[in-house]
Formats: structure tokens, sequence, C-alpha cells
């Protein structure tokens, strides 16, 4: 994997770059759809590529090693070749997932014995297998295997995750750096940032992360449920003294606000459920607002959905058609409002990325914020 920088902005930390993959390159600041399972959820491939213009896709280890199983995904030749998808993909180390399994996972130095949600069963994740996971599936950038700390979090459950992250981190490496992929292309491991909402955990944890020295940086630990102001913190403490020549992933963030605030912060890379689970629920981010689409002021609104965002779906179907098919719970529904909110969420950073390069980002970032938060 290769990082450029291509435009830094005068007035913030904002930057603009390309990432090269072995599967394409990937302009930043970037969102990437989550594709927890193996697809974006009610979105085909057709349409991530050519309406929503998605340069990279998220998969879950933990939902894929479970299923399809590995078998499975090793045998058609890797993720790309089994979902179709022939740009770049990320996998998360199922780190997260375990998290939220708090009441089936037991946490060791070895590793992380859970139980499957599906039927039951017992299973380990240890940094090791976590690498051989990854690289089963065979995703362009993985992810090392980390301890997700909830919020809140006091400061010695805290501080002895993150040693042990660091500990695991080690161990994800050198598993790493002694195996190659499958597929015949190259993979990358990033880091994860941990540390809770503690400044000298932060500030240990990013400095630990960029002595390993990783082709790119992830910051783990941030919207579990801390307030907003208290995620820019930390973010920018972090950006601070991540490396500047390597991109920066800031991950399951967030709203259109949040990502627009942490790019000016020095986030090159996102990743949310946010705009296709809101979708399925009726609500729509736009360049202009917030729409709730079960509410009877969108009945007669024969307007397009959001002519500025130039795709076919969000110019083509109008307001009232979508409440209709919304309140209808039609599939349909959910398939136009998903594909909306994630090409509202690829134009925005596209947006950005323009600005940033062109040197306006700062006024329309904060012109844009206004807009985002409101509810029409």
């Amino acid at each position: 994997m290769d990082f450029k920088l291509t435009a830094n902005d005068k007035g913030t930390k904002a930057r603009a770059g390309e990432v090269t993959t072995d599967h394409g390159t990937i302009e930043t600041p970037i969102f990437m759809p989550v594709g927890t399972a193996g697809t974006v959820k009610a979105v085909h491939q057709r349409e991530l590529k050519e309406d929503v213009n998605a340069q990279i896709i998220l998969g879950n280890t933990y939902h894929l090693y479970l299923r399809p199983g590995l078998d499975i995904i090793e045998k058609a030749g890797g993720l790309h070749k089994f979902n179709g998808w022939d740009r770049p993909i990320l996998t998360d180390s199922g780190g997260y997932q375990v998290y939220s399994l708090s009441g089936t996972r037991k946490i060791k130095e070895e590793g992380v014995t859970f139980k499957s949600h599906i039927d039951g069963s017992k299973h380990v994740f240890t940094p090791e297998n976590v690498m051989d996971i990854q690289r089963t599936i065979g995703a362009d950038i993985i992810m090392a295997f980390d301890e997700c700390t909830p919020y809140p979090c006091d400061y010695g459950y805290a501080r002895e995750s993150m040693e042990m992250t660091h500990r695991w981190l080690k161990r994800c490496c050198d598993r790493f750096d002694a195996t190659e992929g499958k597929y015949g292309y190259s993979q990358t491991l990033f880091p994860i940032v941990q540390g809770s909402t503690y400044k000298d955990l932060r500030v240990k944890s990013a400095e630990t992360i960029a002595s390993f020295e990783r082709e790119g940086n992830a910051i783990g630990g941030l919207s579990v449920g801390e307030p907003a102001e208290m995620m820019y913190e930390h973010t920018e403490i972090v950006c601070d003294i991540l490396p500047k020549d390597k991109p920066r992933y800031l991950m399951g963030v967030g709203t259109p606000e949040n990502i627009l605030e942490c790019i000016a912060l020095g986030v090159d890379m996102f990743d949310c459920v946010m705009p296709t689970r809101n979708a399925r629920n009726g609500m729509l981010f736009t360049s202009e607002g917030i729409l709730n689409m079960r509410n009877e002021k969108w009945k007669d609104d024969f307007s397009p959905i959001d002519p500025n965002l130039g795709g076919y779906v969000s110019s083509f179907y109008s307001k009232a058609y979508l409440r209709h098919l919304i309140t209808s719970k039609e599939i349909l529904g959910a398939q136009i409002a998903s594909i909306h909110n994630l090409s509202f969420y690829l134009w925005l950073v596209k947006e950005a990325r323009k600005h940033i390069i062109d040197g306006t980002f700062v006024d329309w970032k904060n012109e844009m914020v206004k807009k985002v938060t409101t509810r029409l």
C-alpha cells in the first residue's frame, strides 16, 4: 500500500491524499460503506459503483468467520471473488464485535473466548488466528486485534486494556510479517490506538502505535457513547502524534457533522453503519438537512430527494414516492434510502476533498455543519 498527500488545508489540519492498493486507488478523505457480512445491506455491487461511487467497502471478520465461514471464502478465491467487488476492501479484526458480546465472552492475555450469536458455539480469537482469518478473507487493509473499552471506563481498566492491546499488536505484527497473502496481491496491517477517554493513555497509545511504523494507523475506542466534544478532543490529540505521511482511520464514526469536524482534525478514513441503518428506518441525510420520511409533510412533495448529489436515485425518485414506500414497508424503500444516504456520505467527503484542494475548506465546512444538522 502507498499513501501520498496531495494537499493540506491552511486553516485546519484537513488534508487530501491518495491511498493506492492492488485493487485500486482511494482518494481521501473517504467514507467506507460497511458490508458486515460481505454485503452492504440492500445495495447491489453495481449500485455501489455507479450510484454511490464507493471506492472501498468494509467486511467484518467476526461475522464472515462465523458465516459463511473461511472454507467457503477460500474456495471462492477470497472475499473479492466471493462478493464480486473488485475495488479495495478493509476488514476490522472482530475486536468491536467481541466487545459487544460482553455477556458471552472472556478476555485473557492469550485471546478472547466467545460464543457465536448464531448457534451458541464456542470460539477463540487470538492475535495470531485473527491475522490468519483476515489473510483468508483477503482484504487489502486489515486491522490488528484489540480490545475496545466501553464508555465510561475507569482509568485502571483502560490502562490495562491498552497495554494488552499493545502486546497483542506485537503478536499481530509478528504473525502478519511471517505469513503471506493467499490470492496473489498484497495486504496491509493497521494498528489501532486505544486508551479510552484519558489524555495520557491516548498519548501513550498513539506514540506506541506510531513506533511500529506500519503503513497506516487506526483510532479505535471512540464513538462508543462519549460526548462528541470529547471524541473531537481525543481525535485531535492522536492525530497530532500519528505520522503525517500515513493514512489515519477513525473507526465507527459517524454522523455527517462528526465526519466534517474530524476531517478538519486530520482524519483521512471513516466508516459507520449509520447511513444504511438510518435509511432503513426512514431517516435521510441530504445536502440541505435531515429528512424523516415518515413525516406527513412529505406526503405530496414531488420534488427529488436531493438533486444536488447528481446521482440517479437521489435525482429520480420523489420524496412523496419514497415516503409511500417507507410507510408501506416496501423493500424498495429501504433500497432507495440506503443508496441515497451512502451517495450523500460519498458526496460529502468528495466535496470536502475538493474544498481542501481549492483552499476553501474552512468556510465550506462551517456552512455544511449548519446544514447537515438541520432537521427539515
